[in-house]
């Protein structure tokens, strides 16, 4: 990219079609704006810098006789009228069993310092939408290792479930959790758009050196430009698919939706578009399903993709446009709630906002009573219980909120589990049952 020159020559199938070069006109934000060049949205364009060096931007629009750029790295060093040259570049990346224990940037370029990918195998970042009456259906529960989700908010192998919460309730380290307890071949970590430190520290004290062999980590934090955040996203998902089409139980990790969100509303809002619902432009709520409708299961036979999503609920604003439109499109959703956390009860899931919509496909009619009953306990408790606190409520008045009040020091036990404990599934149910059996 350093030599100079006023056009290029581009083999095509068809033969040789001359590229010339444009200038840039404009730049407001991230977004820059240039003439005298033509390329479609989704191509790639380099801008030269003041050093010399070239500035990679992909097209994300046009208007009239301008195309509309966004960088890919850092924006710094361009200069009016500076010299821009579409190029040729395609969409695939390499893939391969090479990925595993590796960490991958979103313009999957190895981030750990172990040399370059050698793969043998490229695929498309944008995927291949699978038909909906081929893909096999959810009827295996999935061992996530939590003894709330497992007995309660029961998992599907090729569910894909959001974990809903506001900042530092907890949601990465359940995630994390997770992460090391979940019976999969292949793990792939999304961290998309959040804090760099949060990289190291995952990888280190998460996954730890055993768990990495068999992972798969996509990292664009906070700083990257968010062209880079998206392709983050977009990456871990081609990725994971890559290993589900191998008949692999894939687990896919991403950190975070709404994070995934707010870089298409960047976008979005710089290239024109008219924001809709709160500052959010519409093509943000087609993005979201176009990207989590990838994962879940492959077609008969084959492998799968649970995936989990960590949704940041803004203000622990439950009604928050990409909480709702997540909640929407996931099939089920895990609530963390402050309160609970600030009481230091771990996980601090909400039980009663809680759903896992497969949880009736997997499970027998005597595990989904149990459920239901404890839901129905856990529910009267709390709504009698600041009656309860103030002493107001005589027992024996109500034999069923008596029963509520006599089960509620083991439920809040039963929901209560060590970050480093691991509670299998048949183990989690079991111990369900002697609860409420035992009552």
């Amino acid at each position: 990219m350093q030599q100079r020159f006023a056009m290029y020559r581009q083999r095509l199938s068809g033969g040789e079609k001359l590229i010339v070069e444009g200038q840039l006109k404009r730049v407001v934000g991230t977004m820059l704006e240039a003439e005298g060049c033509k390329a479609p949205v989704g191509g790639y364009c380099l801008v030269e810098a003041a050093d010399g060096d070239w500035l990679e931007t992909e097209v994300v629009g046009f208007a009239g006789d301008k195309i509309l750029l966004m960088p890919t790295g850092e924006l710094r060093g361009v200069m009016p009228n500076a010299r821009v040259i579409p190029i040729a570049k395609g969409s695939d990346f390499p893939v391969g069993d090479e990925l595993l224990g590796r960490v991958l940037d979103g313009a999957a370029k190895p981030l750990d310092g172990k040399g370059p990918l050698h793969c043998h195998q490229t695929r498309s970042i944008n995927g291949t939408p699978i038909n909906p009456l081929l893909r096999q259906s959810i009827r295996e529960p999935l061992d996530v290792g939590v003894r709330s989700i497992n007995s309660l908010l029961t998992v599907g192998r090729g569910q894909r479930l959001g974990l809903f919460a506001g900042s530092g309730v907890g949601k990465s380290v359940l995630l994390g959790m997770m992460t090391r307890f979940t019976e999969a071949d292949v793990v792939v970590v999304a961290l998309i758009g959040e804090r760099g430190r949060e990289v190291k520290e995952f990888i280190d004290s998460i996954l730890g050196t055993e768990d990495m062999k068999r992972a798969v980590v996509i990292a664009t934090p906070a700083d990257h430009p968010p062209l880079m955040r998206m392709r983050g996203a977009w990456l871990a998902t081609s990725i994971a698919e890559h290993f589900r089409d191998q008949g692999k139980q894939v687990l896919l990790l991403m950190d975070s939706l709404t994070r995934f969100a707010q870089a298409q509303r960047e976008v979005a809002l710089a290239t024109g578009e008219p924001p809709a619902t709160k500052g959010y432009p519409p093509s943000v709520f087609a993005r979201l399903p176009a990207l989590v409708e990838r994962a879940g299961n492959g077609v008969v036979g084959g492998g799968s993709i649970t995936a989990f999503y960590t949704v940041l609920a803004e203000g622990d604003d439950q009604n928050d446009p990409i909480v709702d439109s997540a909640r929407a499109i996931l099939d089920g959703h895990i609530v963390l709630s402050r309160a609970l956390a600030d009481a230091g009860h771990f996980p601090a899931i909400d039980v009663e906002r809680s759903v896992s919509r497969a949880m009736n496909d997997i499970t027998d009619k005597s595990h989904q009573e149990q459920v239901r009953y404890f839901r129905q306990m856990y529910s009267l408790y709390q709504q009698n219980r600041d009656l309860i606190t103030i002493g107001a409520y005589q027992r024996g008045s109500d034999t069923r909120l008596d029963h509520a009040v006599a089960l509620w020091p083991n439920m809040v036990k039963f929901l209560q589990q060590a970050y480093d404990e691991a509670e299998p599934f048949d183990s989690s149910v079991d111990q369900l049952n002697v609860l409420l059996d035992d009552a």
